[in-house]
């Protein structure tokens, strides 16, 4: 029904935290496992093969070399299994001290060179996110920072504070972010923009 009404997909799967990983081996095999499982899922629900699975990365900053140890297990897995890869990070910088900041996402690609993996980033710092918007023309992924990004969160909810100070007013007086005309304020909203209008190549 979603594909005939020239509906896209993003397919997501959920990550693991890094408190979760116990070593690199244990991290690598359950990448490829949780690969396998997100693969045959996907293909379940009726995904084709070659659709983008994007990992579910919930942490921010420099990712633990065990967590780098189950990305390159998940994304060959993934590849093997007729799928492809991409994640779901922050695009923002996170200071580490000494004058040291770090990128999510630039972490990923830094220790992932030579494997295709395609980008959703969040960064819902005003600026560069317009906040709680729904622009006629959305702001392409690169406006998010991360010039490479195929797909740009840059609204949450409940929004947080720490970063969106500046477009407070874009945002409901409960903190959180609706569908345009949803008086009764039913669905929260997380707003994104994508390159492309089915970014994971889901529709066949």
């Amino acid at each position: 029904m979603l594909r005939s009404q020239g509906f896209g997909f993003l397919v997501l799967y959920r990550g693991p935290l890094s408190r979760e990983l116990k070593s690199e081996a244990q991290a690598g095999q359950k990448g490829s496992v949780d690969a396998r499982n997100a693969a045959a899922a996907a293909k379940n629900e009726g995904f084709p093969a070659r659709a983008i699975i994007f990992l579910d990365i919930e942490e921010g900053g420099r990712l633990p070399a065990k967590y780098h140890a189950y990305l390159r297990a998940w994304v060959d897995a993934l590849e093997r299994s007729g799928y492809r890869a991409g994640v779901y990070c922050s695009g923002m910088p996170v200071k580490e001290g000494g004058g040291v900041t770090i990128v999510t996402s630039d972490d990923i690609r830094n220790h992932l060179e030579g494997h295709t993996l395609a980008y959703w980033v969040f960064n819902d710092a005003c600026p560069p996110s317009p906040g709680c918007a729904v622009p006629q023309n959305p702001p392409p992924p690169s406006a998010s920072g991360i010039s490479y990004a195929a797909i740009w969160q840059f609204a949450q909810s409940p929004r947080r504070k720490e970063f969106t100070r500046r477009c407070a007013a874009t945002y409901h007086t409960d903190g959180n972010c609706y569908v345009p005309g949803d008086a009764r304020h039913a669905w929260f909203l997380d707003v994104n923009a994508a390159s492309t209008s089915d970014p994971s190549n889901g529709r066949d």
